[in-house]
């Protein structure tokens, strides 16, 4: 994908009502395109751990969580190993047995978990998973949901890289209150007993390890009670 198109996809995406919409619509559109799909989720690895970005309308709950907590499964596999997997009838599955009976008691009789390239996250690992309530369901539909997943890899990838971007503004805001705060908290001492700012911190360090309180939460308490109406009134 090319910069030009990359930024067109950031840009539509912060337009769009918001990322979990527009990647919920992905695995609904999956749905549409890929014959014999019955729900379609986004599987990917962050900070070393599965979760789903995204499930499409109608998709049984806990069909992907299971797998993550057995560490086995279609889409557990897929992700870690980069190879596409399917399971025509799962009646008939050997692999997976404590999935393969959760999945046939909520109606899924056929899976297939295409691996999904995604260049933006550190751990790689990312899959495209379609569930059939028919026994080789997916079977006329492995093509599409092929070029599907080559399709949506470039859309994952964006999406990610604009959460990380969301997070890392958060951030840096956080950090900008928490310096805010600090140095408010500072000023307090400072005034009240006539010192400079480096012992003012000294000793707000201190009470932080004493109390085992965040500084940061420390400062906020002592700038609350010196901000409250009743203090304002004594002095």
């Amino acid at each position: 994908m090319s910069s030009e198109t990359s930024e067109t996809l950031d840009q539509a995406m912060v337009r769009s009502s918001g990322l979990d919409t527009l990647l919920r619509d992905l695995t609904d559109r999956a749905v549409r395109d890929v014959p014999g799909a019955d729900a379609c989720s986004i599987t990917v690895r962050r900070a070393g751990r599965l979760l789903t970005l995204a499930g499409s309308d109608g998709m049984p709950s806990g069909l992907d969580l299971r797998q993550y907590e057995n560490g086995s499964g279609p889409c557990v596999d897929a992700a870690g190993t980069g190879e596409e997997q399917y399971a025509p009838d799962l009646a008939e599955e050997s692999r997976w047995p404590a999935y393969r009976e959760y999945a046939l008691g909520v109606g899924v009789r056929c899976v297939l978990a295409v691996p999904v390239v995604v260049e933006s996250e550190s751990d790689k690992g990312a899959a495209l998973n379609f569930y059939g309530v028919g026994a080789h369901a997916l079977d006329p539909g492995r093509d599409a949901a092929r070029a599907f997943a080559a399709r949506a890899g470039d859309a994952i990838d964006v999406a990610l890289r604009i959460e990380r971007r969301r997070q890392s503004a958060a951030d840096v805001r956080t950090a900008l209150l928490s310096r805010s705060v600090i140095d408010q908290a500072i000023g307090i001492l400072m005034a009240r007993e006539r010192i400079d700012a480096r012992i003012a911190l000294e000793r707000l360090r201190r009470a932080s390890q004493d109390r085992n309180v965040k500084l940061r939460d420390l400062c906020g308490q002592l700038v609350a009670r010196v901000s409250a109406p009743d203090s304002r009134r004594r002095k």
